[in-house]
């Protein structure tokens, strides 16, 4: 049976094949990895406000949309997951970014994780961690950050390793503290470590988005699936629709030693919430973020 949860997370697409296919044929489904394309669908979704790059670094790029002298720079961190990072400046009406803007900030940066090559398939969430510190101290060594689902728990360990460059942090649908019920957590706790590396194996080092979203049978989304996402009416323009079914079918692929340690030491062991997490060489005590914290959940995935 298929899931019937929306399919834009790759730690959360394996752990639904667990639930729902059986660990039988989650070996099927780690074969069948090898006779999907490794390459995007389509062109790169499209950013909706101007901005230049202000910085590209091996493992990301920081775009910046605006900029002013002696103010602290706000810093989005978008989710590495499946899709890009274009999620944060979607559209004209549905832009993070315009709404930032909107509200009079400045110095409003997005923090792109690039989608991996074979050349990046041993970077770790360290190697994250590390361009990331080159990035706050390009912006002057002290941010607000807004961290976006898995830009979230990336954002607060870099908080808890180095709170003297965090002014103030938003963390919005972030899995943080994973010993709190979760569907996902438990199977992906009941599903063998030797699947996830397998899915490694079969993308040469990588987890390759495309093959993920195409394992599923995922079909571009229809108008009154996209109205229901975008929380439209079927009678919006069909630019907006054209928008979502680009983002939706290109995808971005992950290193597999970065997804080979999220997996065990955030969704199995729990180590950041429980202070155990080692970043950079030491201990990310969660204690130290002194900063304003605003924490947005929801209570359905």
């Amino acid at each position: 049976m298929k899931a019937e949860f929306p399919v834009w997370n790759p730690w959360l697409w394996p752990v639904l094949a667990a639930t729902y296919a059986g660990e039988a044929a989650l070996h099927t489904l780690s074969r069948s990895m090898t006779a999907s394309p490794a390459e995007p669908v389509g062109p790169e979704p499209a950013w909706a406000t101007p901005h230049a790059v202000r910085l590209d670094l091996p493992s990301l790029r920081v775009r910046e949309f605006s900029h002013r002298a002696g103010r602290v720079p706000t810093l989005v961190v978008a989710p590495f997951a499946l899709h890009g990072a274009a999620l944060a400046d979607f559209a004209p009406g549905h832009s993070l970014v315009e709404s930032l803007l909107g509200e009079g900030l400045d110095g409003i940066c997005v923090v792109e994780c690039k989608s991996a090559i074979p050349s990046m398939r041993f970077l770790s969430i360290d190697n994250y961690l590390a361009d990331l510190m080159v990035v706050v101290q390009e912006l002057g060594g002290l941010v607000n950050f807004i961290g976006l689902c898995q830009g979230g728990w990336l954002s607060l360990m870099f908080a808890a390793r180095f709170p003297q460059m965090i002014h103030s942090m938003a963390l919005a649908g972030s899995p943080v503290d994973l010993a709190a019920p979760s569907a996902m957590v438990a199977g992906t706790r009941a599903t063998a470590p030797e699947f996830f590396e397998g899915l490694v194996r079969s993308g040469d080092g990588l987890i390759l988005g495309q093959r993920a979203l195409d394992l599923w049978g995922v079909v571009s989304p229809d108008p009154a699936a996209a109205a229901e996402v975008l929380q439209v009416g079927q009678n919006a323009l069909e630019d907006l629709f054209e928008r979502y079914r680009q983002w939706h079918q290109w995808t971005v692929n992950l290193p597999g030693s970065f997804y080979l340690e999220v997996v065990e030491h955030l969704f199995r062991r729990n180590e950041l919430a429980r202070g155990e997490f080692r970043a950079l060489g030491q201990v990310a005590d969660l204690s130290s973020v002194k900063a304003p914290l605003f924490l947005l959940a929801s209570t359905t995935m």
